[in-house]
C-alpha cells in the first residue's frame, strides 16, 4: 500500500510545562504513516486551556488519531498577548516541518492591536477549518432574562454593565459586542470591555460576576450551558443554532450577524514537500467521518479552505478588521493597520 509522507517530530527549543501538553496516540494502519512508522506532530495553541482554540485543537488531534491519519499529535498551550506570543514562537521555528498552530480571527486582531513584527502574513497557510457564531451569555442568577432586558440596561449605563471576552482588541469576543453596541446606539468607546486570556479565564470571571455578561463561542461553554450554569441570551448567526435555545440578534431587532473562524498555519520557510504533506493531512482530516462527528457535536460550520485560498483569505481579513475597527472608532493608536510591522 502506498504510504503518505508526514512530518516527523523535531523537538522545539525550550521546554513547555508538561501539565499543558497532552499526547493523543492511536495505532494506525499503512495509510498516513511514514516509512519509519512515525507520524508525530506538535500542534501549538496560542491561548490557555479551555479556550476556543484549545477545544478545536484537541478535538482535531483526537479526530486525526481516531481516523488513523496521524498516530500521535501533541497539543500544547503557549498563551499570552491574545495569541501574539504563540505567533512569535511560530516565527522562531522557521523551517520546522513538525509544528503547526491552531489560530483564528482573534490572532488577526491581536497582531493588529500589538503591532506585532511577525504576522500571519509571514506564516505558511495550511487551511481554514470552521466557522462559529458568538453567543451572549449570563449566569443563571443574572437579572437579565432576555437580550432585550440586557440591552435596555446597557443603553442606560454602558460603563456600568461590563462585558467580558477572551480576546484582545479586534478579536471576535471584542468585535462582536462592539458591533452590537454600535447597532443599538451605544458608542463603542463607552463600552466597558474586560479582556481575559481565553475562554477558561473568561468563564471564571462570568461565574464570579466580574462582568455582567460575556461573549464567546458556543463550543467553549457547551457543558456549562447544558448544566444550566450559563444562559444564552442570543446568538450572532444569521439563523438559530441547533441545540441552543436562544434567538438570533436579528430576531430581536439588532441588525448584527457575526461569525468567528479558526484554521491552521505553520512556520515560514518550509519546503514544498513539507507544505504539501501538512495540507494533505488536514484535507484528510476534513474528509473523515470523525471530523464530521466533531462538527455536529459542537455545532461548528464547515468552512474548509486550503492552501493559497486560505492565504488570500488571511490578507482579506486583515483589511476587513482594519476597516471595521476604523468604522467603530476603535483603531489602536499608533498603528497603521494589521500586518504592517508596527
Amino acid at each position: 500500500m502506498a504510504r503518505t509522507r508526514y512530518p516527523t517530530t523535531r523537538r522545539l527549543a525550550g521546554a513547555v510545562a508538561a501539565g499543558l501538553a497532552v499526547v493523543l496516540v492511536a495505532v494506525s494502519g499503512c495509510a498516513g504513516r511514514l516509512a519509519d512508522g512515525t507520524t508525530e506532530l506538535r500542534l501549538l495553541v496560542p491561548n490557555a486551556p479551555g479556550s476556543g482554540y484549545d477545544v478545536t485543537a484537541r478535538t482535531a488531534a483526537k479526530a486525526l488519531a481516531d481516523a488513523g491519519i496521524a498516530r500521535a499529535v501533541e497539543v500544547f498551550n503557549l498563551p499570552g498577548g491574545g495569541g501574539v506570543v504563540g505567533l512569535r514562537r511560530l516565527g522562531y521555528e522557521r523551517g520546522n516541518p513538525d509544528l503547526m498552530m491552531l489560530m483564528g480571527l482573534g490572532v488577526v486582531g491581536s497582531q493588529y492591536a500589538s503591532g506585532a513584527r511577525f504576522t500571519l502574513q509571514d506564516t505558511t497557510p495550511i487551511a481554514r477549518l470552521i466557522e462559529e457564531p458568538a453567543i451572549v451569555v449570563v449566569t443563571r442568577d443574572s437579572p437579565y432574562r432576555d437580550i432585550g432586558g440586557l440591552i435596555a440596561a446597557w443603553r442606560a449605563d454602558p460603563a456600568g454593565v461590563p462585558v467580558g471576552g477572551g480576546s484582545s482588541a479586534g478579536g471576535p469576543d471584542h468585535l462582536a459586542p462592539m458591533l452590537i453596541a454600535d447597532a443599538v446606539g451605544i458608542p463603542p468607546r463607552q463600552v466597558s470591555y474586560r479582556q481575559f486570556d481565553g475562554g477558561g479565564d473568561l468563564l471564571a470571571a462570568i461565574l464570579d460576576h466580574q462582568v455582567d455578561f460575556g461573549v464567546s463561542g458556543r463550543s467553549e461553554y457547551a457543558d456549562q450551558i447544558a448544566s444550566g450554569q450559563l444562559r444564552v441570551l442570543a446568538v450572532t448567526s444569521k439563523f438559530r443554532v441547533t441545540g441552543t435555545a436562544a434567538p438570533t440578534l436579528r430576531e430581536r431587532g439588532v441588525d448584527v450577524v457575526f461569525t468567528n473562524w479558526r484554521g491552521i498555519v505553520a512556520p515560514p520557510g518550509l519546503d514544498g514537500d513539507d507544505v504539501a504533506a501538512m495540507r494533505e493531512m488536514v484535507a484528510r482530516l476534513h474528509g473523515s467521518a470523525q471530523w464530521r462527528a466533531v462538527l455536529a457535536k459542537y455545532g461548528w460550520t464547515d468552512a474548509y479552505l486550503d492552501g493559497a485560498g486560505f492565504g488570500d483569505f488571511l490578507r482579506a481579513e486583515n483589511d476587513r478588521l482594519a476597516h471595521a475597527l476604523d468604522g467603530l472608532g476603535l483603531s489602536p493608536a499608533g498603528t497603521s493597520g494589521p500586518g504592517t510591522g508596527r
